[in-house]
């Protein structure tokens, strides 16, 4: 279906916030990306099973995204649909040591409300930039902690548009990974299970964990946040750095000198620049220490 078709098709089904040729960059942590053909932004899961049901039923391609923390998108932009589920799709509600949210949440601010209530172990998330949603389906995880170890059941749209919940048990997390990635899965909701704390201590242990970001993260700057996997028995900003590589730059796309484990957005880059320096990173220490680096951010998008 053509793009005039698509936007036209949308714009007839009466959704709360629909953009036209919108520009991807303004969606991504990165702030790189061409337009989207139709942006919707969903308010209620009513809506954004619509959206998602309105796209399957005309075989438009479509594109899940949350808040965008962990995406490239190609300079071309996307074609077809791409829903954002974030604001408008966020709600939260605690029940003892349960919390419950939708999947366009962010974990900053469902940390922030378990702290509010003294619930500890998700102290690790307070950071992390992403949705609830995005979080589930790549197992988010930093310091020691992922969303597997705090998931109690996960809410999905499947294929057949039919909603399903499985438990943790049932989600296959492994490393960056889990059961939403594997079957093309969409969440909807997330139930998390915590355990009573004392508020001063998990209020210093988040302080504690945010500075240990703040200092050594370059948070600074746009990135995708760590652009590459953590390879077996290695780290790759190490590995990065013990190559020579701090700093090296391909035109507005340059390697963290605060770490190396991050690719950042250094002036105007577009996705081309940060895909030819990812290739001579991965040269380089493929040459030096025959350790092959995985990218960890999702690559999407038309050239």
């Amino acid at each position: 279906m053509k793009k005039e078709e698509i936007q036209k098709l949308f714009k007839n089904k009466s959704f709360s916030k629909i953009l036209l040729d919108e520009p991807m960059k303004n969606h991504t942590t990165f702030k790189i990306g061409g337009p989207a053909d139709l942006m919707v932004i969903p308010s209620s899961e009513e809506e954004l099973i619509k959206a998602i049901k309105l796209s399957r039923e005309n075989n438009i391609d479509f594109l899940i995204m949350g808040n965008g923390s962990n995406l490239l998108i190609k300079d071309g932009g996307i074609r077809g649909v791409v829903i954002k589920i974030n604001e408008g799709f966020n709600g939260i509600k605690v029940d003892n040591t349960t919390i419950y949210c939708q999947a366009g949440a962010l974990l900053s601010t469902i940390s922030k409300t378990a702290l509010k209530h003294s619930l500890k172990n998700l102290e690790f998330a307070s950071g992390i930039p992403g949705t609830i949603g995005g979080a589930i389906t790549m197992n988010a995880g930093a310091y020691g902690g992922e969303m597997k170890d705090v998931v109690t059941t996960v809410r999905v749209l499947d294929k057949n548009n039919e909603i399903k919940e499985y438990t943790n048990a049932e989600m296959n997390f492994r490393y960056r990974n889990s059961r939403v990635w594997d079957e093309g899965l969409i969440v909807l909701s997330v139930e998390l299970g915590l355990e009573k704390g004392n508020y001063s201590t998990i209020e210093e242990i988040m302080k504690d964990l945010t500075y240990k970001r703040t200092s050594k993260q370059p948070l600074e700057l746009p990135s995708g946040g760590s652009t590459f996997k953590r390879p077996e028995g290695f780290f790759a900003g190490k590995l990065i750095e013990d190559a020579g590589l701090r700093g090296l730059r391909h035109r507005g796309a340059q390697v963290s000198e605060k770490h190396c484990g991050f690719v950042v957005n250094a002036e105007n880059a577009t996705c081309k620049d940060v895909l030819y320096l990812i290739s001579v990173i991965q040269k380089v220490v493929k040459d030096k220490f025959n350790v092959e680096l995985e990218t960890e951010i999702k690559l999407l998008g038309e050239d």
